[in-house]
């Protein structure tokens, strides 16, 4: 009972408040801020535009009221943007189509180019300076949608200020993409795209024109930190580097120094810079004092048309820009109007009415726009009128869909329309201007992006102009929407040629980018490509291996295949060896005729000459056996390598093992009684000799049925090169082949050893010790070497093996032989070489 009572009470309160509200006088606090430029209507349409650009703030020493702000610098841009919002207007009302018996009425405010200024004539704009009927307040504006901010900065201290009244804000060149959050501006509408497309078709331009190395210049306002945040993202996404990123108000003198500075150490020849155009002329005023120069500016619609930037001493700085501009649209008619009709109609200070001294008052603040009235020439350069131009008509539309207006019966007039209303029907306006252009907007309240890119250039005659070099156009595919003609763009400084603005030059193939620590990705070292690894384009981040048959070549930018290294008959070594190889076979053969022709001699008789020849016939052998192993490996010159080596090499110790049997039986034999040799006869020693031969044989042909050596190609000894050479297929084969001769070797040497101090004039024991020590010592120190051995160098020390050994049986069991029968003829007789038995 108690709170019902309570919420009573406090419902009668709230009740009298509201009564007492709504009886209020209204009185005005201070002067009333009055528009610039202003004209009676059934709807009003309100736009702020900074006609002036710079303001002058009064004392504020409190012993006074203080005095209104005062604004000088008249801004021309903004001036005709006024204009062409009355020239649209007017034509509107001469329309018997659109709002046929509606007449629209205007204020237009200047705001002079500040944010403190903008607040107070917004306030006015809202208010209005005159009351409603027994000066009662009524809660209703007086106006049915803005046109403005010049700014994005000034703009959104605009529809936020008039965003809880509901009231449409119309900007005709606020293109900060911040404003297109629809939940914080709800109300607001602009005719010009938003900065999210230049943004990033500005890094895309960077990105095309080959620069990885640029500065960044912002205007330290909403405008030119969203669409530098926006720029700087795009930027890294597509690899370009910025050096620096800076930026200024236009207030700010100290910070503009700072960045004239920065400028001038930096070593980026491009810079990019989205300023507002009043920051813009401070920044070119600076540069061009301090004469710095050879950069190439990159920038934003708010400044790369401004022909106000353009003097002969700024162009020796701004010469060469490029950037992003709206269409140039030529609006019928609008040229004549700001020179004759404007003035006469609605210029307030045209005729002289009242008190002469009072309009001379009135009239004081107009004297600086007079100047402009005989001038035209810069009406069909300038790219916002347009903007301005369909903002009134979507206006127009949207109340002529409100008003019900019919082309034959008028508008009805006695509806109340309110401004939320008009911001409804904004949405769906749909319409045609009549230069062509089709106006909508978007979810965000925001048009399609349409830009022209123009390049500053001066002509022959000394007159300065912006060129059209290509454009972007946010309607069509991604394919096509962005087109720049670099064969028609001039330079900085009058270069015909692109200048080069990167932070490392590019790296060559054959190298690959480190970045150096600490710097951005875009600063890196050219790091050449290990051997095996590539890069075969510029820039390359990493070097690419080689496949396993390829190897870099010298500049490292391409694979080739890898060398393949043999031992050949073409190269010194193998030169060498066949030399050494086809000397023996020569020597042996010499020494077989020498022994042919005196084979009745007793020295060549002693011993079993048959064995004798045989063993020459077994180390010709095995001097053209080393032949096999020179030359590219072949599957079958792999598998008789080792097989005829394994073979040839038996036979030849088989050889010698029964010579030196036949040495220790014929002593034997020497002594009383004994029969021995029938036991070793020749056919005996035939039978022993190829005995041990088929063993080896035998080996062999399991080793070439289980596991045959195959040509191979060894990649592990040399990364760069490719050694083909024969794998053994079965090692226990190879070994095993080694192994037996080896055993016959040494059971050659060791009866060789106990028969060598048998007396004889020619003991020939002797020499085989002699020369199965050497079979021994060569074999034995081949192990070691074969196995360390790498590449080529492994078959070069297998032939070396082959050929000493089979020299050290030549020379040591023949070369005696050969002295005596060509030397020492005398000693070849039977008696000399029994003589030392006799005597014993």
């Amino acid at each position: 009972m108690v709170r019902m009572l309570l919420l009573l009470y406090i419902f009668l309160v709230f009740h009298q408040l509201h009564t007492k509200a709504g009886s209020t006088l209204c009185r005005m606090m201070g002067e009333p801020k009055s528009p610039l430029l202003s004209k009676n209507g059934d709807i009003t349409i309100g736009a702020l535009f900074a006609i002036r650009s710079k303001e002058t703030l009064p004392s504020f020493q409190f012993t006074r009221k203080p005095q209104l702000l005062s604004c000088s610098s008249v801004n021309l841009r903004d001036f005709r943007m006024a204009q062409i919002m009355i020239f649209a207007i007017e034509e509107i009302n001469r329309s018997e189509s659109l709002l046929p018996n509606v007449s629209i009425g205007y204020r237009i405010y200047d705001t002079c180019g500040s944010r403190l200024s903008a607040m107070s004539v917004t306030m006015g704009l809202m208010n209005g300076p005159e009351f409603s009927a027994e000066n009662r307040c009524t809660g209703q504006s007086p106006i049915h949608a803005i046109i403005g901010e010049t700014e994005s900065s000034a703009t959104v201290i605009l529809s936020r200020t008039t965003g809880p009244f509901k009231i449409p804000v119309i900007s005709h060149s606020a293109s900060c993409e911040c404003l297109s959050n629809r939940k914080d501006y709800p109300s607001f509408f602009r005719t010009i795209a938003s900065d999210y497309h230049q943004g990033r078709a500005l890094a895309y331009i960077i990105k095309q024109l080959g620069w990885s190395w640029v500065g960044a210049v912002n205007s330290d306002n909403d405008y030119g930190n969203n669409v530098m945040a926006i720029f700087l993202n795009t930027a890294q996404k597509e690899g370009i580097c910025v050096e620096y990123s800076v930026k200024f108000y236009r207030t700010e003198a100290e910070k503009l120094k700072k960045v004239v500075d920065t400028i001038k150490k930096s070593t980026a020849k491009v810079i990019v810079a989205f300023v507002s155009l009043i920051e813009m002329g401070l920044l070119i005023d600076q540069l061009s004092i301090q004469n710095i120069t050879g950069f190439q500016l990159i920038g934003g619609e708010g400044w790369i048309t401004a022909k106000s930037l353009i003097t002969p001493k700024t162009f020796h700085v701004m010469g060469g820009s490029l950037g992003f501009a709206f269409r140039k649209i030529n609006i019928d008619e609008f040229s004549d109007y700001v020179i004759k009709a404007f003035w006469d109609t609605a210029f307030p200070c045209s005729k002289t009415e009242g008190n002469s001294s009072q309009h001379a008052l009135d009239c004081s603040r107009y004297q600086d726009l007079l100047t402009f009235k005989n001038n035209n020439e810069d009406v069909p350069d300038q790219r916002y009128a347009n903007n301005v131009y369909k903002a009134v008509y979507a206006v127009a539309h949207s109340l002529h869909s409100l008003l019900k207006c019919k082309e034959q019966e008028g508008c009805e007039k006695g509806l109340l329309i309110e401004p939320k209303q008009v911001v409804e029907a904004l949405k769906k306006v749909n319409f045609t201007v009549k230069f062509g252009d089709h106006v909508w907007f978007d979810s965000t309240g925001g048009a399609v992006a349409h830009y022209e890119v123009v390049n500053w250039q001066q002509d022959s005659n000394g007159s300065f102009q912006f060129k059209p070099v290509g454009y972007f156009d946010a309607s069509l595919p991604p394919d096509q929407s962005f087109m720049l003609n670099t064969k028609n763009i001039i330079w900085a400084g009058g270069e015909l040629e692109k200048p080069r603005s990167v932070c490392s030059e590019s790296c060559p193939p054959g190298t690959r980018k480190a970045v150096q620590k600490g710097r951005p990705v875009c600063c890196y070292d050219c790091i050449s490509c290990t051997e095996g690894e590539i890069s075969n384009e510029t820039d390359s981040n990493n070097c690419k291996q080689c496949p396993g048959e390829y190897w870099s070549n010298a500049e490292k930018n391409k694979c080739v295949l890898k060398a393949v290294e043999f031992l050949s008959f073409t190269e010194v070594m193998g030169i060498v060896l066949v030399f050494f190889s086809l000397f023996g076979v020569g020597l042996t053969v010499m020494v077989a005729i020498l022994f042919y022709r005196k084979k009745d001699t007793p020295i060549v008789k002693a011993n079993n000459s048959e064995l004798s020849f045989l063993l020459l016939f077994s180390l010709t052998l095995c001097f053209l056996c080393s032949l096999t192993f020179i030359g590219q490996p072949t599957e079958w010159s792999c598998m008789l390598r080792h097989t005829a080596f394994g073979i040839t090499f038996v036979l030849c110790i088989s050889c010698v093992l029964g010579k030196t049997i036949v040495v220790l039986m014929a002593f034997k034999a020497t002594l009383p009684g004994s029969n021995v040799m029938k036991w070793f006869g020749p056919a005996q020693q035939r039978l022993s000799v190829l005995a041990f031969t088929l063993i080896q044989v035998l080996i062999c042909v399991l080793w070439l049925t289980i596991s045959p050596p195959f040509p191979y190609k060894n990649m592990k000894y040399y990364k760069e090169k490719i050694i083909l050479e024969c794998s053994l297929g079965s090692t226990i084969s190879f070994w095993a082949i080694l192994g037996y001769f080896g055993l016959l070797g040494v059971l050659c040497f060791i009866l060789a050893f106990l028969a060598r101090t048998l007396p004889d004039n020619f003991n020939e024991a002797k020499f085989i010790t002699f020369s199965m020590l050497i079979f021994c010592a060569v074999w034995i120190t081949f192990i070691p070497a074969y196995v360390s051995s790498p590449g080529k160098f492994t078959v070069a020390v297998e032939i070396f093996a082959i050929l000493a050994s089979s020299f050290g049986l030549l020379f040591c069991i023949f070369a005696p032989k050969c002295y005596i029968i060509l030397f020492k003829p005398e000693q070849n007789t039977k008696k000399n070489m029994m003589g030392k038995q006799k005597n014993i």
